[in-house]
């Protein structure tokens, strides 16, 4: 993998000069960390939108995060232009927009009305998120896990954390009414998220979903992408409100899911023939 940074010599040797034999870096390289950057400008944003009292901007910046947080992974794929530097950068960069920010935000609008244990929420959603990360980057090089596995999360994800906790804050610009109560019951559900990103919940990941569409069903999925966004554009806090409420009662369908074909592989492993090399055939 090609990476835009040459490793570290602990020998200390010297590096080469400028004009010198400098390797070039490709630009397919570069364009997906200049997405994950964004991303990372987005977040941050956030923030401060959030402290300015800017809410609705705020919820804006994050969810232009997640959105292309879902596009550089993607496009390095397309592009070829996958490196350690990237992975490593992404993975911070999703700590931060997903775990850092929603869980200022949260307190900003309105965890803090709950004194320090509203801190302490957002401390532990935070500190979930980026267990809930490690523990993704370390899974990735498990060579035990059934080929089915790939379609799942352990745990929910960090960016669908991310926009399902701040699903109180979609209420309130919705018309229900935000006071002390509001606050206690924002803060456990944002206990109950966080635990959700370190569970084992299998979730379904939708990274096969599209890899390969029926001709006769390419126009009605750009109609239905387009009414969506629409949709999203008009009424941008029913429109999460739903995708999170549905998102989350999925969650057991997922795990039956996964469950079944588990069980169905775990079967049709037993019921193979050993591969002993020592037992020769008779």
């Amino acid at each position: 993998m090609e990476t835009p940074f040459p490793p570290f010599d602990p020998e200390g040797r010297p590096r080469p000069r400028l004009g010198g034999s400098i390797g070039k870096v490709p630009i397919r390289v570069l364009l997906p960390n200049l997405v994950t950057l964004l991303a990372l400008c987005s977040g941050l944003t956030a923030v401060r939108l959030a402290i300015e009292e800017r809410i609705e901007l705020a919820l804006a910046a994050i969810v232009f995060a997640a959105i292309l947080d879902g596009v550089d992974g993607r496009l390095a794929r397309a592009l070829k232009g996958t490196s350690r530097f990237g992975a490593e950068l992404d993975s911070l960069a999703d700590f931060v927009n997903f775990g850092c920010v929603p869980a200022l935000m949260l307190y900003f609008w309105g965890l803090n009305e709950a004194g320090s244990f509203g801190w302490i929420a957002a401390l532990a959603y935070a500190i979930c998120a980026a267990l809930r990360l490690a523990r993704f980057n370390v899974m990735l090089d498990d060579p035990n896990k059934p080929p089915f596995a790939g379609d799942y999360f352990t745990g929910i994800p960090a960016p669908a954390g991310a926009i399902t906790v701040l699903l109180p804050v979609y209420l309130e610009l919705i018309g229900l009414p935000h006071g002390r109560v509001s606050a206690l019951i924002a803060l456990v559900y944002c206990l109950a998220i966080a635990f959700l990103m370190i569970s084992t919940v299998p979730a379904w990941s939708g990274k096969t979903l599209g890899r390969r569409v029926r001709r006769d069903m390419v126009l009605p999925l750009f109609v239905a992408v387009a009414i969506y966004f629409a949709l999203l554009a008009s009424y941008p806090w029913i429109v999460l409100s739903v995708c999170t409420i549905l998102y989350l009662a999925l969650l057991p369908v997922s795990t039956m899911r996964y469950r079944r074909q588990m069980k169905a592989w775990k079967a049709e492993r037993a019921a193979a023939p050993s591969a002993d090399p020592d037992v020769l055939p008779s």
